[in-house]
């Protein structure tokens, strides 16, 4: 399933919350660094979005387009969000899946927080309070509007 929004020659984007497509959408991502770090992936570049098996972060995969702003966060000891990514390719069959129907993105680091943002500075933000993170701590991927979007990337500059 390939998004209908393409990225243009030239497109690729250079740094935090800049790169992404009229009429994209903002997400964010958890993992735990002990098994996929922001280091990790920003020494990667790009990574396949693989191994979810949760239903609702499936849906939420299967529904991220090319170009779609996202947020990783770091769950564990750090629970912060510590960059920005961009999906650079919309769902595919996960490879890593044993029954059909599970889905991966690929996923294009664009760039680190200078300063992290702590959950605890989310949650205290009453802009923030609202955000999936604070009400479905669970999820590991989760819709996020462009002005909570963007003012968590302000937060971290």
């Amino acid at each position: 399933m390939l998004s209908s929004i393409r990225v243009k020659a030239g497109a690729r984007a250079s740094g935090v919350g800049q790169g992404h497509l009229p009429g994209s959408r903002c997400w964010l991502v958890k993992q735990e660094p002990e098994s996929y770090s922001w280091k990790a992936f920003a020494s990667e570049g790009r990574t396949s979005w693989d191994g979810v098996r949760n239903y609702q972060a499936r849906n939420n995969l299967r529904a991220m387009g090319v170009g779609d702003r996202v947020l990783f966060y770091e769950s564990g000891d750090s629970k912060a969000v510590v960059g920005t990514a961009r999906v650079a390719r919309a769902a595919y069959p996960d490879p890593t899946a044993a029954q059909p129907g599970w889905v991966s993105v690929e996923l294009e680091a664009l760039g680190a927080f200078a300063h992290p943002v702590a959950l605890a500075q989310i949650k205290a933000d009453p802009v923030l309070a609202a955000v999936a993170l604070v009400r479905n701590s669970r999820l590991s991927v989760m819709p996020l509007s462009a002005e909570d979007f963007g003012r968590i990337v302000r937060l971290g500059a």
